[in-house]
């Protein structure tokens, strides 16, 4: 959300030039493989019948129902934006895991233009990943202090002046968001979380009927360890000879449980990321029929900052930054963002008309 022009810290030549994140693109595996098939209602009972919920769950339940029954009242579109990747513990006092790819820079992006659009955001995160408005700066090759300097008697802190400008607009925001309780943080790292609260958020969104959207921006794990198989202590690696072979179970895909139970007259939106284009569109139309929602944007890992495309019912478009926007640094989820809110717009409409 950088203004065009302007400045940045000094970094390192190093910092600069080295991103440990990006992925070798050329060694992408083959994903033409057929997807796990969307979860029944009874691999729903399996699931959290046989897992335990997290202990803090009643008192998301509680906060949630309160930031909903608030901007119910005063007739304000909830957005629940979910962010970041979900971890597979594989010990209860959990020194490994299985992490998944995301920053959460999508999600809290996403976020900030839900609200500057007049929508309510839960921000269901996953736990110091990317967080709307300090995101500009956090998660960088700039150190914070880069953005600070000494007051001219060297007795207090004050934010350089090349920035104060770009900050000032950013702490406005965020202190509107704040002041008007527009922004509710729930916190994840493992699946398990995510999934019990994800239901929970679900049902209790469904008092706002139509005005919830979700925007599942979230890395959600395919496979996991279930309970029963979880020792509870360090693997220590003199007991596996040294290997350590783990078998997975497949993550039930509870996206069209969401779509016929959990909320079924929210509009729902989902993203497929793909390494290979040749397969994005027909991966992106494959999940929208076998979940029956209304939105896939699709996504590849490469160009995912610069390009999207909106998968529906009615057809395939692509949403492209044009160069003079990539060189301003604009957000392309300050495009997306406005044409998912007109289709939600949309999507209320006809829900009035068919009289639901």
């Amino acid at each position: 959300m950088s203004e065009p022009g302007s400045p940045v810290p000094p970094t390192s030549p190093l910092l600069s030039r080295v991103h440990t994140s990006a992925p070798d693109t050329e060694s992408a595996i083959d994903r033409s493989i057929p997807e796990f098939p969307a979860a029944t209602p009874i691999d729903e009972d399996n699931y959290f019948r046989l897992h335990r919920p997290p202990p803090y769950l009643s008192q998301i339940s509680s906060d949630v129902a309160e930031f909903i029954n608030f901007h119910h009242r005063v007739n304000r579109k909830v957005a629940l934006v979910t962010s970041g990747g979900t971890t597979v513990p594989l010990e209860n006092n959990t020194v490994r895991f299985i992490d998944n790819f995301s920053a959460g820079t999508r999600g809290a992006t996403s976020a900030e233009y839900f609200l500057e659009k007049g929508y309510a955001v839960i921000f269901l995160h996953r736990e110091f990943s990317m967080l709307p408005y300090s995101r500009h700066y956090s998660h960088t090759t700039n150190c914070f202090l880069d953005y600070l300097t000494e007051s001219p008697d060297g007795k207090k802190v004050e934010v350089d002046e090349k920035f104060q400008k770009e900050m000032l607009v950013v702490l406005k925001k965020y202190r509107y968001a704040q002041e008007n309780n527009l922004l509710l943080m729930v916190p994840f790292t493992t699946v398990h979380q995510y999934l019990f609260t994800l239901k929970l958020i679900a049902q209790e969104m469904s008092v706002i009927g139509y005005d919830a959207i979700f925007y599942l921006a979230a890395a959600v794990s395919d496979f996991f360890l279930p309970s029963s198989r979880i020792p509870q202590h360090k693997i220590q690696s003199k007991e596996v000879g040294g290997k350590l072979v783990v078998d997975l179970e497949p993550v039930p895909k509870f996206l069209r449980r969401l779509v016929d139970s959990w909320a079924p007259i929210a509009m729902i939106v989902s993203f497929k990321l793909e390494t290979d284009n040749t397969i994005l569109i027909s991966k992106a139309r494959t999940a929208l029929k076998r979940y029956n929602h209304q939105l896939v944007i699709g996504n590849l890992l490469q160009t995912r900052k610069k390009q999207v495309v909106f998968v529906t019912a009615e057809g395939e478009r692509w949403i492209k930054l044009d160069p003079e926007q990539i060189k301003e640094n604009v957000d392309i989820e300050s495009i997306i963002v406005p044409e998912i809110i007109n289709s939600h717009n949309a999507w209320i409409e006809s829900r009035k008309r068919m009289g639901l």
